[in-house]
């Protein structure tokens, strides 16, 4: 072959071996770009199964607990697993049809070296195979006399819970054996109604009537006094068996509480109250006695069988320490709790 020849099929040779490594580089890359460019897999997350009872407490409207501090209430992580736990095997609340209403208890607690008020959330649950009553009592100092009132009319009502497991159910199909007290009152709605019907929520408490128990009112012979004075109005108790009525009326004058003036339209008043309450402890008392004699053995054995459960939150990191607030009383219809949990 000719030495031109050779070299030209050499150089020919150089050329494509150069174009290979060349070919080969732009590979090398483009896999070190596609490396590059792609992301590690990521750690999966896990979530906390939420408990099946969890919002059981929040779902108890909490009677007569003041709108503005509703949402106190809810300020803190307070955690109910001991009103959830009693619900499973082995609990105090297993296996029964229970009744729940919430309340709220504004105690002086510490929580991170700080003392203030909160407002407690407490859950009562009363074990009984039919609603421990249907109405509401409205009472307050303010108020001239205690109401007893369908709870409807303050649209509120026993509903079945929904488990969250079986929130997809039909309600019918579920057979029930927890209700809560609810509330249907929506906040934004309150700026249309008046201030007294709005008060009445926070003078709410859950009313229970006991046929084998006396009711204290039944017992007492205190009336509550407001005398709608010239200046401003007389609050004051009489106690128609210890107090004398010239004599409390007197005093009232020499504490420059009543003027003299007054003095007969005051006595004729309280006079009028004792007579009204004389009257309602003795229509109560002879309520009671008709209604012992109408009721079956059935209802009483159920009456005698009630039981009242108080559960407060337990003490978490996130919530104040409330071991030395808790107390058996509920409310004055209810009286005490059997047992605090």
């Amino acid at each position: 072959m000719r030495k031109g020849a050779k070299r030209k099929a050499s150089q020919r040779k150089e050329a494509d071996t150069a174009q290979d490594k060349q070919q080969e580089s732009k590979k090398a890359t483009s896999r070190a770009k596609r490396v590059k460019a792609s992301v590690p897999e990521s750690e999966p997350e896990y979530f906390e199964d939420k408990r099946n009872l969890e919002d059981l407490w929040k779902a108890a409207f909490p009677v007569g607990t003041e709108w503005d501090q509703l949402d106190s209430v809810y300020q803190f992580n307070w955690n109910f697993s001991n009103l959830e736990d009693a619900f499973e095997e082995g609990g105090k609340l297993h296996g029964k049809k229970v009744y729940l209403f919430g309340c709220t208890e504004p105690q002086l607690v510490s929580f991170k070296g700080e003392s203030k008020i909160i407002c407690i959330p407490v859950v009562v649950a009363v074990v009984s195979p039919f609603p421990p009553s249907d109405k509401i009592g409205i009472n307050s100092v303010q108020r001239e006399a205690e109401e007893i009132i369908p709870m409807k009319q303050m649209k509120m009502d026993w509903v079945p819970y929904i488990p969250l497991e079986n929130r997809g159910s039909q309600v019918e199909s579920l057979h029930s054996q927890i209700f809560i007290l609810s509330c249907t009152q929506r906040r934004a709605a309150l700026k249309h109604l008046k201030i007294d019907r709005v008060k009445k929520y926070e003078y709410c408490l859950p009313y229970f009537y006991q046929p084998f128990k006396e009711d204290e009112l039944e017992q007492s012979t205190e009336v509550q006094i407001i005398f709608p004075s010239e200046t401003k109005p007389i609050f004051c108790e009489f106690d128609w068996e210890l107090d004398e009525l010239e004599e409390f009326t007197d005093k009232l004058i020499q504490e420059e509480e009543l003027s003299e003036d007054q003095k007969d339209a005051f006595k004729e008043f309280v006079k009028e109250k004792v007579r009204e309450a004389k009257k309602a402890n003795r229509e109560a008392r002879e309520a009671r006695k008709k209604a012992l004699q109408e009721m079956s053995e059935e209802t009483k054995a159920a009456f005698e069988n009630m039981r009242f459960y108080k559960f407060y939150p337990v003490q978490t990191p996130d919530s104040p320490d409330i071991s030395n607030v808790k107390a058996l009383f509920i409310n004055r219809y209810y009286g005490k709790a059997h047992e605090v949990l």
